[in-house]
């Protein structure tokens, strides 16, 4: 969880700017404005020095570009580094105690910085203006992906099924549809890869509606022929996989059907099969 690590923890920053419009009126704008001090643990010529505006977005920008973490924007009363910095900035603006762009000298001149240290389980993010803390908190690192069960049929392997079945069947659009949904649910992504399985059985389908004779006509055993290699992803076969391809199938069949042998039928067995193994295995 991120923290900004105030200096008193029971003064929020923004019941303190609300303190802060009533405390400084009259006061000139540099005297009115949020420094450092006032929202974090920090010390010398930093702890005086006003927020700025670039000092902010040097802070978010550091943040953002920690990889594979998103930065917790506020939490339990917490908040980013990022976040404290772009509310003061904005106050420090509003009453002139600061120009737009402008950067405190010292952050300016020892720099903004955002750190990780690998620790067990996850990671140590620690955020730095002027070499001092302020924010830190912890990731947790992804949990394992799931192994899947070796005895489970999985799509590319039902794919490799229909190059056998129905290999020297020049393929169709609805062929190459079916292919491009089964090779989606095989990544898990609601989108083909480009340049993937589903595109080359599209670009085979337009090359067959084009070709003349049947022995100029690219097959479904061309494009389905080692499918488990050709996949950058796969995973059991089920139901809702074979739902999805099935609809595809007829979609896009010039008479509105699933072909006997085709890929929809080979999901829908490899499906069932994978279902009733899940039954056997409970009883």
């Amino acid at each position: 969880m991120a923290q900004a690590q105030p200096r008193r923890q029971d003064d929020p920053l923004q019941a303190q700017q609300g303190n802060k419009a009533q405390q400084d009126e009259g006061l000139q704008p540099e005297e009115a404005a949020i420094r450092y001090g006032h929202v974090f643990a920090v010390s010398g010529d930093l702890a005086g020095q006003p927020i700025g505006p670039r000092d902010a977005a040097a802070m978010r920008s550091a943040e953002d570009s920690v990889a594979g973490v998103q930065v917790p924007q506020g939490a339990g009363g917490g908040f980013s580094a990022a976040t404290a910095m772009e509310t003061a900035a904005a106050y420090n603006q509003a009453v002139g105690a600061v120009h737009p762009g402008q950067a405190s000298d010292t952050a300016a001149m020892h720099g903004i910085a955002v750190t990780q240290t690998a620790v067990p389980g996850g990671r140590i993010v620690t955020e730095f203006v002027a070499g001092q803390v302020v924010g830190q908190y912890s990731v947790a690192d992804p949990p394992p992906p799931a192994e899947e069960d070796a005895t489970k049929i999985t799509i590319g392997e039902a794919l490799e099924a229909t190059a056998r079945a129905g290999g020297g069947r020049p393929i169709d659009r609805a062929d190459a549809e079916a292919i491009r949904a089964a090779e989606m649910s095989a990544h898990g992504a609601d989108v083909a890869m480009p340049g993937g399985l589903g595109d080359q059985a599209r670009a085979a389908a337009r090359a067959n509606a084009q070709a003349t004779r049947d022995g100029d006509k690219v097959k479904l055993g061309d494009v389905l022929s080692d499918v488990t290699a050709k996949l950058a992803g796969d995973k059991a076969a089920r139901t809702e996989d074979a739902t999805r391809v099935v609809q595809t199938e007829t979609f896009n069949d010039a008479e509105a059907r699933a072909k006997a042998g085709g890929v929809g039928a080979a999901l829908t067995t490899a499906a069932r099969l994978n279902e009733d193994n899940d039954l056997s295995g409970d009883t």
